[in-house]
Formats: C-alpha cells, sequence, structure tokens
C-alpha cells in the first residue's frame, strides 16, 4: 500500500544540527558539572526559548545579567559567541534529507524554535538548508514549538493537510503537541533509527 505521506518537517537543531551549549561552555568552565549548574540555573532552556519565541537577544542578555551579575561574562557570551555552540551537520539525518531530496516525491519544510537573531548563522554555515521548500524560524513568528498555533501557521501557510504530513522532532514535547493535530510524528534518536521508522511508514530514505 502507498505511503500517504506527501510532506515531511523536519526539526534542525539536534536533528540535522548539532547544537549544544557545552561546545562553547567547556572552553569557559572548568569541568562539564560547572556547565551544568549554570545552565540549569543561570542560562537555562527557558530563558533561551524565550529568544526562540522573537525576545530581543539584547534584552535576554540584560534581564540575565540584572538577576545574576556575578555571571556576566558568561551570560554574555552565550550570545556573543553564539556559533562556537555549533559543533557541525548531522551526517547521517543530512544523507536521509538530501535522498528525500532527490527523489522529488516530498515538499520538505523545516518547523524550528529559532532566535531570528542567530539564524542567519545558521544558513550561513549549512548548505543544506536550502534544500527545504521553506523553513519557519518561530523567532520570526513571534511563537514557538510546543503551541499548537505554530504547527498550524506552517500547514495554512504551505496548504499542507495533517494526514499528508510526517514531523520528525528530537524532543518529545514537540512530538506530542505534533500527534495531537493529527500529524504522524518520529521522535529522533538517531538517523539509523529515523531511517527505520520511514521505512515502515512506506518513506524511502
Amino acid at each position: 500500500m502507498a505511503s500517504k505521506i506527501n510532506t515531511i518537517i523536519f526539526d534542525l537543531g539536534n536533528v540535522l544540527i548539532d547544537w549544544n551549549p557545552y561546545h562553547l561552555y567547556r572552553k569557559l568552565f572548568s569541568n562539564d558539572d560547572e556547565i551544568k549548574h549554570f545552565l540549569d540555573t543561570v542560562c537555562t532552556m527557558h530563558w533561551n526559548e524565550e529568544q526562540d519565541a522573537g525576545r530581543p537577544v539584547k534584552e535576554g542578555t540584560e534581564l540575565l545579567i540584572s538577576q545574576f551579575p556575578e555571571h556576566s561574562d558568561n551570560i554574555l557570551a552565550y550570545y556573543e559567541r553564539w556559533e562556537e555552540m555549533l559543533g557541525g551537520e548531522i551526517p547521517g539525518t543530512v544523507q536521509i534529507l538530501k535522498t528525500l531530496k532527490d527523489s522529488g516525491q516530498y515538499k520538505l519544510y523545516a518547523l524550528t524554535n529559532w532566535s531570528t537573531e542567530t539564524f542567519p548563522i545558521a544558513l550561513s554555515h549549512y548548505h543544506f538548508l536550502s534544500w527545504f521548500d521553506a523553513i519557519v524560524v518561530s523567532g520570526a513568528e513571534g511563537i514557538r514549538k510546543p503551541d499548537s498555533r505554530f504547527y498550524q501557521l506552517l500547514l495554512d501557510r504551505h496548504q499542507v493537510k495533517p494526514q499528508e504530513a510526517l514531523f520528525i522532532d528530537d524532543n518529545y514535547r514537540n512530538i506530542l503537541a505534533a500527534r495531537e493535530m493529527g500529524i504522524e510524528s518520529i521522535h529522533f534518536t538517531s538517523a539509523d533509527e529515523l531511517r527505520q521508522h520511514l521505512s515502515k511508514l512506506g518513506v524511502n530514505a
């Protein structure tokens, strides 16, 4: 039986692009325990996601420095040296994306939680981002995953039917939100497992 899927929607960070603050902060702290404490209590993921949802980097940075002045240098480094958090592409997944693109069978979109101020850096680093038919960036829209309105924005803008779409993300929270909207979803853990899941759904990659 032929697959009904004609549209595949990728998350970017840690699915196609290795993004990890540890890449930067291992240059600034003496051990990973110190980094973990800093990221759990100061530059938290929740704080980062506010910039992903459209808050200006300058505003977010100043807010944290006012709360944690003793960490001002490391807070400033978060965005001043943000490029150093990029560890490169995730080769296996990029190859899957290429196979899907070359097949000509699918519309390919990216739905990403990303600050509009740092996304141009990623665009300049990773040529495969040009393979997508469109990329919807949370920072540009003022809304982010797992808010259902962010998914709906992509569906509406590009005339995608949820029952014909497949969504891939490494964050299970975002997977659950997509499934609530009737979008078949794969929780990304590795390129090999992704290829196996795709095959089961009739998507050859």
